[in-house]
């Protein structure tokens, strides 16, 4: 069998991560931008899933959980947040929000 070496995993997470700034910084829709952050969390799993398997270390799969556990949260307030701010302005995009400006 033919393992796949850790350069391979971790050239596909510094795309997914640059894929993902790119996201965040170039799109003007909040739900665009929770996607990008996202993909982000997903690429720095991916890093500590492919250390954890390259050191025989349960730790990067642990970090993996707790990442996910805090991004689920992010999301489920994000998008409470999101839903709140359509209502009361009708928009998604970042430049029309304006609520913390006098």
């Amino acid at each position: 069998m033919h393992a796949v070496p850790i350069n391979h995993f971790l050239i596909l997470a510094a795309i997914l991560f640059g894929l993902g700034v790119v996201g965040v910084v170039s799109r003007r829709n909040a739900i665009v931008i929770f996607m990008s952050i996202e993909l982000m969390l997903n690429a720095v799993n991916l890093t500590f899933i492919s250390f954890s398997n390259y050191l025989n270390d349960i730790e990067g799969q642990i970090f993996v959980f707790m990442v996910m556990v805090v991004a689920a949260a992010e999301v489920a307030v994000g998008l409470a947040i999101i839903v709140a701010i359509f209502r009361l302005r009708e928009t998604v995009h970042v430049d029309d929000i304006k609520l913390l400006k006098w």
